[in-house]
């Protein structure tokens, strides 16, 4: 029995796969107290699969931890050891402003204080060592941080990825004379170039480890009491890792939640289409957006959370504050507007009857009969459209609107900002989604996959039997998998088959420790000399340097539209991503049509139409024709008039716009 759980901002999500059947579980998730949820939501997976967790035999978790303790600063109170002269290069960071017009716009404040900032006496050059490290220096700061009482030390000094003996000397006398302090050092978190970059990305691997060290911990210890396996962590690469791994390399697992997501897209985009599709996980707190290109989700080696840089392997998901709890508000200019701030799970949309009086885009699509009045959602939510027409009015009042009116614009202003996040990953990246299907999937995104679809200029939606719970299923899919970069800044003439082979084996020396059969995945990256950034090429361990560098050029015209085959091309780093086979679970379709079947008026481009709903699991080869609701075990897809949909063996509804 393979087992994961996916934590997400309204619920936690859980799949059991047994081989053969699914059995899922939706819980609110226990903001403060994740773990209490988590283990709730096994409970109720292992109750539908009537097993015990003496027959699971991997357990698989995904979380928001990291991103929410990073979005809300709550991290541990942490200390950064860097090159006297340097200490403030968080602050400095670069000089590229995300809002070119808005001069007085703010950056968030470094995650280290100012006196938290221990600059180190020693410099090391391109060349080599500048000025030597003393033999009492390492003390002097160990003694410093002692005194200042943090919980956590970044240690990042010059040029320490082409000689790191002094960040190991300093790393070594911390973690001798205090050894409860967690130390984050650059050269093990990220061997790379690029001075800032480096530094933000080992400050919030101190920052976040501690916090994520407590949690994991707790849940470790209430897996092992419940007779489960020791937790598997998902990371942001999409591979997971054993759970004291991902506690002390915190920066590693900051998109842990959304990359299950993405592994999830990637498994049902290989089952159910050609391997294209663009990914929509819309929750009840944010939409998460990714492409999968050929079975694989897209990777990016660095990205901003919360204005600050991670230089890391991630999935390329792009985040929006558009999910079911998104709340609308006027704004000071009049004008209606949904998001970001959500209701979250507690108190939750108003129509959940827990305290919520702020309308969402939940009480929206209910007031136009997307949702059934006084159906259950999954997770045991009756829904009350008295109460969700109440915070509607009330907004409607304020606008001068109707209550319609005003439900229809915050679907209508949720839709925009999700069809926004849809072209950052696909227009803006040079794709072209109406070459890819849209797999919806999270509570709420194939309630909205007709609108965006019909937006973008998609003709095809596919919606997997398990959308509201994908993410847990993308747990169960993920390879254990470990990954590192080398800046290696080779030249011309630097670049052969045998420097190549030996800088990929001394890589995966230091990385493939407890990984067993695992394949080896090699990207180099290249760039025309002069260039400011690289492009990742695909390769080998024992790569033929002209096939690289042909392979180089042909991306770059692909990319930019030029090649420049006589000028000198470098090769600045090397990354490896090391990775044990992956399970592969394989979602049937029910086997009989057990559906209810009856109708309601649903409200469509402004008008109400008599729709036919249809409750429970289809069938593999059942068809269906629009107007139509499907209210699926744990999601509800809306089809509009004319769509036409039919679900294939592993229970996903194929629909045709």
């Amino acid at each position: 029995m393979l087992l994961g759980v996916d934590v997400g901002g309204t619920f936690t999500d859980a799949v059991a796969y047994d081989g053969s059947e699914l059995f899922t579980a939706k819980v609110a998730t226990t903001p403060g107290d994740e773990a209490d949820g988590v283990m709730r939501a096994v409970a109720a997976a292992l109750q539908a699969a009537g097993a015990d967790a003496t027959g699971v035999t991997r357990f698989a978790h995904g979380m928001t931890v990291g991103t929410n303790a990073l979005l809300e600063e709550r991290g541990a109170r942490t200390a950064l050891v860097t090159t006297e002269g340097f200490e403030d290069v968080l602050e400095v960071g670069r000089q590229a402003r995300p809002s070119l017009y808005r001069l007085c716009a703010s950056k968030p404040e470094p995650l280290v204080a100012a006196g938290d900032r221990i600059g180190a006496r020693q410099r090391t050059g391109p060349e080599g060592i500048v000025e030597q490290l003393a033999d009492s220096e390492p003390g002097r700061i160990a003694s410093l941080l002692d005194a200042e009482g943090v919980e956590a030390v970044a240690v990042c000094l010059l040029f320490s990825y082409l000689d790191p003996d002094h960040e190991r000397r300093i790393a070594t006398a911390i973690r001798n004379r205090l050894p409860d302090l967690h130390v984050s050092v650059s050269h093990e978190v990220l061997p790379r170039f690029r001075e800032y970059e480096r530094t933000s990305t080992t400050v919030i691997d101190a920052y976040l480890s501690p916090l994520l060290g407590r949690y994991l911990g707790r849940l470790a210890s209430d897996a092992d009491a419940a007779g489960l396996p020791a937790p598997e962590i998902m990371r942001s690469s999409g591979g997971s890792a054993p759970w004291e791994e991902a506690a002390r390399q915190g920066a590693w697992s900051v998109l842990s939640g959304p990359a299950g997501g993405a592994v999830g897209a990637g498994l049902l985009a290989r089952l159910s289409a050609d391997g294209n599709a663009v990914g929509l996980d819309m929750g009840g707190t944010s939409c998460d957006v990714c492409v999968v290109e050929d079975g694989r989700v897209r990777l990016t080696e660095s990205r901003t959370v919360g204005g600050r840089v991670i230089q890391l392997p991630m999935v390329d998901v792009h985040t929006v504050g558009a999910g079911g709890g998104s709340i609308g508000w006027r704004d000071h200019g009049g004008a209606l507007r949904t998001g970001p701030r959500s209701a979250g799970a507690d108190p939750g949309p108003a129509c959940y009857g827990r305290g919520g009086t702020e309308p969402t885009v939940t009480d929206a699509n209910l007031l136009l009969g997307r949702l059934a009045p006084g159906s259950t959602l999954a997770g045991g939510v009756e829904l009350d459209r008295d109460a969700a027409a109440a915070a509607v009015r009330a907004l409607a009042a304020e606008l001068e609107l109707g209550e319609l009116e005003t439900a229809e614009g915050i679907i209508r202003l949720a839709n925009q900002e999700m069809a926004g996040a849809l072209r950052v990953v696909t227009v803006e990246r040079g794709v072209d989604p109406r070459d890819f299907a849209l797999l919806p999937f999270g509570g709420a995104g194939p309630m909205h996959a007709a609108d965006l679809a019909a937006e973008l200029g998609m003709k095809r939606i596919l919606c997997p039997r398990s959308g509201g719970v994908l993410s847990a299923l993308g747990l169960l899919a993920s390879a254990r998998r470990r990954d590192t970069a080398r800046t290696v800044m080779l030249g011309p003439d630097e670049i052969t088959a045998e420097r190549i082979a030996r800088e990929v084996e001394e890589l995966s020396a230091t990385t493939a420790a407890g990984l067993d059969g695992a394949t080896t995945e090699v990207t180099f990256e290249l760039r025309y000399r002069g260039q400011s950034f690289e492009l990742a090429i695909p390769g080998r361990p024992e790569q033929d340097p002209a096939e690289l560098l042909e392979a180089f050029a042909t991306e770059h015209e692909r990319r930019y539209g030029f090649r420049d085959d006589d000028a000198a091309v470098e090769l600045v780093a090397i990354a490896l991503s090391l990775s044990e086979p992956a399970p592969d679970p394989r979602p049937r379709a029910a086997g009989s049509g057990g559906l209810e079947r009856g109708s309601r008026r649903v409200r469509f481009s402004g008008e109400w139409c008599e729709t036919e709903v249809l409750r429970g699991e289809p069938a593999g080869g059942a068809s269906v024709e629009g107007p139509a609701i499907m209210e699926l075990p744990e999601t509800t897809l809306v089809l509009p008039p004319g769509a036409t949909a039919a679900v294939d063996e592993h229970g996903t509804v194929a629909v045709e716009l």
